[in-house]
């Protein structure tokens, strides 16, 4: 399809551009990718207005009141990691909802899901409650892209595409083009990186798909100068694109501007995001970061600190969430920074189980720095199990990590993967006792089941005579993309059983996976309960013009040891 110049009609100066995140994908912080799109077009003289309707609160309580429909329907011992794994129910649902043409057909395919994720089964008048939501959705989301086509009149729409938020997106896309053809219509975003990456069914069936309403997608993870171009008319020969395609190398990193987040009520999310590093220097077995985004790249650390400080100062929030698929190469000198700053900033991150972060006096002074919460890939408590990640980590070392981050106050969230290929029952005992042993260092438990993806991950190849496709055939219509599960022990079915068991085991030692408000209030004063050291509750950074100051005074506790020797040590 050869794409018209988009500056036709007017001066390309005066384009109006809207880029959009679509539900659903978890408002932790406003959308970053967008967000430095608009500052990077606005360099050049373009009108840009992003929006997030995860926040808009139509499209929030469609979601509550979807979870709580799926509640009623799910027993308690089934839950497991409730919204995490419905997410997957409520995705595909969400695309079969304006692709079906048999109503049968679609009641049957919801009950499907639901077995497939939850395994119980439904009835077709509670699967016809959920399609009443789902219609409702729709029939809000195509009433708020009719009145932003009239009231803003963009030249341009785009999407920021996750695998979550795709049916939406493609749905938006075809409301635009149906009230205003001349609207060009752009894609890009993270779904490229794993459920719809190059060299998957799901990526040439996206293609095809929006060939009716998508003018442009952006493949690779910086969409800045493609975007520009298109802008300006300069790619009209084809419809896909990456920079490599078009004889561009990426911005360096240390150029690239902090996201414009002026059209969003950042009240509305708990974070603002920064960002220190690109890509990940770690090649795990189901993982995709620095396949996608390239060799592991940072910024100068006073860069760094200097944005952020810039984004507190313009936005007033104090937590900022790193998107830095790993911290760790980078938080002593971050730390050391904030120490020496007279700003004091405080930032959850994604991390990694290493012998530098089992030593107490790190993580003290990581602390004192500004670190506040800790995502990290624990994965197992088996050792084979993490060999065969690739995580080149050791048992003993996660416990040495979580005891001395946990010991300075961070919070600790343990990231746990149920069911990697060839756990065995007694692999996943170990992971059992040890998130038993080490339930006192742990702030929260996010347990998820292995997932497959057909290319992306590092051993995608590695696993491709097992795959399988999850739903049936004869669905394809319906869902349009394919999820696919691997034929291999332990089966998907047993992946879940175990996922419910260690939600109930750690429901039993009382360490909670906090989702809503309440579960976030009680866990903090859990943590607060059992370290003295321990940061801030969530609660405490909602004021604004008050800020929080006590990072800088934190010191090791008496009695506090640097290594994690033995159980009798510490009381377990």
């Amino acid at each position: 399809m050869e794409i018209k110049n988009v500056s036709q009609k007017k001066d390309e100066k005066a384009l109006k551009v809207v880029l959009g995140m679509m539900p659903y994908w978890t408002p932790l912080n406003p959308p970053q990718g967008i967000g430095m799109l608009k500052a990077y077009l606005q360099k050049f003289g373009y009108k840009v207005k992003i929006l997030d309707l995860n926040v808009h609160e139509t499209f929030k309580k469609v979601y509550v009141d979807y979870f709580k429909k799926l509640e009623e329907f799910v027993p308690p011992e089934k839950r497991g990691n409730f919204y995490n794994i419905g997410h997957d129910v409520l995705h595909n649902h969400m695309m079969a909802a304006f692709k079906y043409t048999d109503e049968n057909k679609y009641i049957e395919l919801v009950k499907i899901l639901i077995y497939h994720t939850y395994y119980v089964n439904i009835n077709n008048d509670q699967a016809k409650e959920l399609n009443a939501l789902m219609s409702f959705f729709y029939k809000e989301l195509e009433a708020y892209y009719t009145n932003l086509v009239e009231t803003e009149k963009p030249d341009v729409v785009g999407f920021s595409i996750f695998k979550g938020n795709i049916p939406a997106s493609i749905f938006a896309a075809r409301v635009v083009k149906k009230l205003n053809s001349q609207i060009k219509v752009v894609m890009g975003g993270g779904a490229f990186a794993d459920s719809h990456a190059v060299g998957s069914p799901n990526y040439d069936t996206l293609l095809k798909e929006t060939e009716d309403c998508v003018d442009l997608i952006m493949r690779d993870g910086q969409g800045e100068q493609s975007l520009l171009k298109f802008l300006r008319g300069e790619i009209s020969d084809r419809r896909v694109v990456s920079l490599s395609d078009l004889g561009l190398t990426p911005i360096p990193f240390n150029q690239l501007d902090i996201a414009d987040l002026s059209d969003i009520n950042t009240a509305s999310y708990p974070y603002i995001i920064a960002t220190g590093s690109s890509s990940c220097p770690n090649e795990c077995s189901f993982c995709n970061s620095s396949r996608y985004w390239g060799k592991y790249k940072t910024k100068d650390i006073k860069q760094t600190v200097s944005e952020m400080i810039k984004m507190y100062k313009k936005y007033g929030n104090q937590l900022f969430f790193m998107s830095d698929a790993l911290l760790n190469p980078i938080i002593s000198e971050l730390s050391a920074e904030f120490i020496n700053s007279d700003y004091t900033l405080y930032y959850d991150c994604y991390f990694r189980v290493d012998e530098p972060s089992g030593n107490l006096d790190n993580t003290i002074q990581w602390r004192r720095g500004g670190m506040y919460r800790t995502r990290i890939g624990v994965e197992s408590g088996s050792q084979k199990i993490l060999d065969l990640m690739h995580k080149e980590i050791k048992v003993e070392q996660t416990k040495e990590t979580l005891y001395a981050l946990a010991t300075a106050g961070i919070k600790t969230t343990t990231y746990i993967v149920i069911g990697h290929p060839d756990e065995t029952e007694e692999d996943f005992q170990m992971t059992l006792d040890l998130v038993e042993e080490m339930k006192d260092y742990i702030w929260q438990a996010e347990p998820n089941p292995f997932y497959y993806h057909y290319a992306g991950q590092f051993d995608s190849d590695q696993w491709a005579d097992k795959r399988e496709l999850l739903y049936p055939a004869e669905a394809r219509d319906m869902l349009v993309f394919d999820t696919w599960t691997l034929k291999c022990e332990p089966m998907r079915e047993e992946r879940y059983n175990r996922l419910h068991r260690f939600m109930a085991h750690c429901a039993k030692l009382g360490i909670p996976n906090p989702y809503n408000a309440t579960q976030l209030h009680n866990a903090d004063e859990r943590w607060k309960k059992l370290h003295k050291n321990a940061v801030p509750s969530i609660w405490e950074f909602e004021r604004w013009g008050k800020m929080v100051h006590e990072a800088k005074q934190i010191v090791k506790l008496a009695g506090a040891k640097n290594i994690l020797s033995n159980d009798d040590d510490f009381g377990f």
